[in-house]
């Protein structure tokens, strides 16, 4: 994924993951959804359950580039 994307991805599970602190993982991953449209950014299925799951399980905010691997 490039460095640009990242950021932007990065910005979207900054949001999610501040105020989604506890909430249940299918929340989560609606927001990461939502956020993303709203933002223009398309990522796989795959990645947004990755990230919604790391998110739950931190209950906060985690580094995009770490959860996907890039």
């Amino acid at each position: 994924m490039q460095t640009e994307k990242i950021q932007a991805v990065q910005g979207v599970v900054d949001r999610v993951g501040s105020y989604q602190e506890g909430a249940p993982e299918r929340t989560v991953e609606q927001e990461l959804r939502d956020g993303l449209a709203e933002a223009g950014l398309e990522l796989t299925d795959d990645e947004v359950t990755r990230l919604a799951a790391a998110i739950d399980d931190v209950d906060g905010i985690v580094d995009v580039g770490e959860v996907l691997g890039d």
